[in-house]
């Protein structure tokens, strides 16, 4: 076997060590969380007045805390397998990450959740047309940084896109942004964390709102603007008293989390997308040298 070349230098990365990567990310990923995931979830847990959510959020953190002393996936929907890639690589990486997630669909084992979009028909290894989904971000060329996120598909169906007026401007978009998650419910086995992408074009705003699920709840927005953006539709959100699992309380949300691309004179998009409380990820960069380094936290953003 020929190592494939992933960087412009010498060095090589073997698409065996990638597809061994891959399979390692997402048994981190859907078997134990991030700590700023669980740091807000135990918070939330100490909180809330109402019992039922107390109860609801108790049982989210043991039934992790199980998942990961186990390691066994936390849910029994192990989502979509989205990976972003950036680093100086070159086209056969996806062909590593595919045979990476037909491994671990059946070593972890994940859920074969990819079907024909018409006839349903499962290909019963998470494989087919377009999937897994592979999004190529610019980075630095001493390594090949890899993140996993797996979205399940009760906070993926919650999903909207809307194509506002220029005019309707800042308020239409939060008043957007409520009136999905209110319509959600809880469909989206809240608490859950709020992806908003606002300009850029009809498909590059809701590639924001998922882009901007990556980024940790302890990791302000750098831009000011939107980091107050962030925090008032947080607070309006929790104020819709959904609470837990749609049962009521003061923890609807863990987190909004907002991106944005300048776009048309003539176009406003805003897309939101919703993560379930199981906000999953977990990353690994591989190194000309050959060493691996992995985090639950996420590298993309950092």
């Amino acid at each position: 076997m020929h190592p494939v070349s992933f960087n412009r230098c010498d060095a090589m990365i073997s698409p065996e060590l990638m597809e061994q990567v891959v399979v390692n990310i997402l048994r981190t990923a859907v078997t134990s969380l991030p700590s700023d995931i669980m740091s807000v979830l135990e918070k939330a847990e100490s909180v809330e007045t109402s019992d039922i959510a107390k109860s609801q959020l108790r049982a989210i953190l043991q039934n992790v805390k199980c998942a990961e002393e186990a390691s066994i996936p936390m849910c029994q929907d192990t989502g979509t397998p989205l990976f972003f890639v950036s680093g100086r690589c070159d086209g056969d990486i996806e062909e590593a990450i595919r045979k990476g997630v037909e491994r671990a669909t059946r070593e972890i084992p994940l859920r074969p959740n990819i079907v024909h979009p018409l006839s349903r028909k499962n290909s019963g290894n998470n494989l087919g047309v377009g999937m897994p989904q592979v999004h190529f971000l610019p980075g630095p060329e001493g390594f090949v940084e890899i993140t996993v996120m797996p979205k399940g598909a009760g906070s993926e169906n919650m999903s909207a896109l809307r194509m506002l007026s220029p005019s309707e401007g800042l308020k239409s978009v939060k008043s957007f942004v409520l009136d999905v998650v209110v319509n959600a419910g809880g469909r989206p086995c809240p608490p859950t964390i709020v992806g908003v992408g606002i300009g850029g074009s009809a498909d590059i705003a809701m590639s924001l709102a998922k882009r901007a699920l990556l980024r940790p709840l302890d990791v302000m927005n750098p831009n000011a603007e939107l980091a107050g953006l962030e925090e008032e539709l947080l607070d309006a959100v929790n104020l819709t008293g959904i609470g837990p699992m749609g049962l009521g309380g003061r923890t609807t949300c863990l987190g909004v989390k907002v991106d944005l691309a300048y776009c048309h004179t003539a176009s406003l998009p805003v897309a939101v997308n919703l993560q379930c409380w199981a906000a999953r990820r977990a990353s690994a960069r591989m190194f000309r040298d050959g060493r691996v380094t992995y985090s639950k936290e996420g590298f993309l953003l950092d």
